[in-house]
């Protein structure tokens, strides 16, 4: 057998609020740890007599937080397997043991694994002072978080929300520009220091972009942002977009939103992408963000249609696509390495082969073609087409071969042209080589689409180069000759 473990609560700072039956255990413990003397009620301790170990050099010799409450609650252990038969081992933590404790809830995990008995006495939390010093009902919808691991997505502004842990200027820096993701740089929070504690405790109400700037952080501080009902701070939520597109297919909605399905709004998923692209190629991020907005809303759209129906929904979609990303990334979430950008796309392809097994598929009987999407541009399909079929050695060798087979190609063409053939053989002729132009920019790893944007692009400033100096002869295209036209494109050939 070995001693027992009892873990106290020291309550949120004020002495006043120490049960007697903590008191007791104190009083009549074999021995007593602190994780911290950085607490209020020290004196109080030093008055009773009660003799105790503190946990604080812990800290200075450890990296980390998660190796210190590792560490702490090695020592109890061992302590207790030996210690003699009976005796109780007393751990006294800050406030309440099971509210932000680490260490309590390893030890309830290993206790219970290594046969140690373990209790637990509660104690006032820091919660109970916020409740009271700060003025908020919990049961409005409260949320308790950690300053030291908080992210924007944690935040639900229609909640109260006390953040906890913020032990200085750098950890409210980090509370600070979480916040800032979601609320106004002016937004006012509260920032209580040692609640409850005579001649400690300072409340200040300040803006966001100012939390950092506060003096007096330390391990009995926090950070409260009231609940507001205002959908404006919900804004930049995922959950809000969610809901009004919602909405907008509701019955009290949008009439045009309610009567579109799939097949009606599939032209705009295609229009939207491709004003995505356009913003790529012009570099501008502001338009971009715009028209990346406008893509979403057909993804949303989409996925609220099968939500009513009772399919899928959106969050359906993203737990495929986080399911997927994971899986096929076993060099970053798994045990696989990946030293280049060729490695990893081995793995992702040696991974949505192991995806369709886990389907039931084999992927060694697919076509090598398969997996190209159907109507995806002429262009880009044939060089997807012609890249899957490299992969298995049908290939030309080198790119001369390729400027044959263009050559082979525009001859065909011409002479389809030139001898009459029916329009139709003509078209064909035409596809061949295009076909055939298309592969010399896979052996330039170049993307053809990419490569015919960027002349379009030039026609399109060449062109209106023209437009514009015609413009300032005091005449239109419309009524200038190809020749002059034709000087004026040389001279935009040098400028643009």
């Amino acid at each position: 057998m070995s001693a027992s473990i009892t873990i106290v609560g020291l309550g949120s700072g004020n002495p006043d609020r120490l049960t007697m039956g903590i008191i007791k255990t104190l009083q009549t413990a074999s021995e007593v740890y602190v994780r911290t003397k950085e607490h209020p009620v020290m004196s109080v301790l030093d008055e009773l007599k009660v003799a105790i170990q503190s946990f604080d050099h812990i800290y200075e010799a450890r990296d980390s937080f998660p190796e210190v409450y590792a560490s702490i609650a090695d020592i109890l252990l061992e302590k207790a397997a030996t210690a003699d038969e009976g005796s109780v081992i007393v751990y006294a933590v800050p406030g309440h043991p099971m509210v932000a404790e680490s260490t309590v809830q390893i030890l309830r995990e290993r206790c219970a694994n290594e046969g140690i008995g373990l209790s637990v006495l509660g104690g006032e939390s820091f919660l109970d002072e916020a409740f009271v010093r700060l003025g908020f009902d919990p049961i409005e919808g409260f949320q308790l978080l950690d300053a030291s691991g908080l992210n924007a997505s944690l935040l639900q502004p229609q909640l109260h929300t006390v953040i906890g842990q913020v032990y200085d200027a750098f950890t409210a820096s980090d509370v600070k520009l979480a916040l800032m993701e979601l609320y106004p740089d002016d937004y006012l929070v509260t920032v209580g220091h040692a609640l409850g504690v005579d001649g400690q405790e300072e409340i200040l109400q300040v803006p966001v972009y100012e939390l950092d700037r506060v003096e007096g952080y330390g391990n009995l501080s926090l950070i409260y942002v009231p609940r507001s009902g205002d959908d404006m701070l919900r804004q930049r939520t995922f959950a809000r977009l969610h809901e009004i597109v919602g909405i907008l297919r509701s019955p009290g909605g949008c009439p045009w939103d309610r009567e579109q399905t799939h097949e009606s709004i599939r032209k705009n998923l295609i229009e939207e992408t491709y004003e995505v692209i356009e913003t790529i190629d012009e570099d501008d991020p502001e338009h971009m963000q715009e028209e990346l907005g406008d893509l979403l809303l057909q993804v949303m759209l989409h996925s609220q249609m099968e939500e009513e129906v009772g399919t899928f929904n959106v969050f359906d979609v993203i737990q495929g696509l986080n399911d997927k990303l994971i899986f096929r990334h076993p060099h970053v979430f798994g045990q696989n390495q990946a030293e280049d950008a060729d490695a990893a796309l081995a793995n992702w392809e040696q991974m949505k082969a192991e995806e369709k097994r886990r389907k039931g598929m084999k992927p060694e009987e697919a076509s090598v073609l398969d997996g190209i999407p159907r109507d995806l541009p002429a262009l880009m399909k044939a060089y997807k087409l012609q890249k899957k079929a490299s992969k298995v050695g049908f290939d030309w060798d080198q790119i001369g071969d390729v400027f044959l087979k263009i050559e082979e190609e525009l001859g065909e063409l011409r002479e389809a042209v030139e001898q009459g053939f029916d329009p139709e053989e003509q078209v064909a002729e035409l596809g061949d080589l295009l076909f055939a132009a298309s592969n010399a920019a896979r052996f330039l790893h170049a993307d053809p689409e990419e490569a015919l944007a960027r002349t379009n692009r030039k026609f399109i400033k060449r062109f209106r180069f023209i437009e514009e100096e015609l413009k300032a002869r005091g005449k239109t295209v419309q009524e200038s000759s190809l020749e002059e036209m034709d000087e004026i494109w040389q001279q935009a050939k040098n400028q643009v």
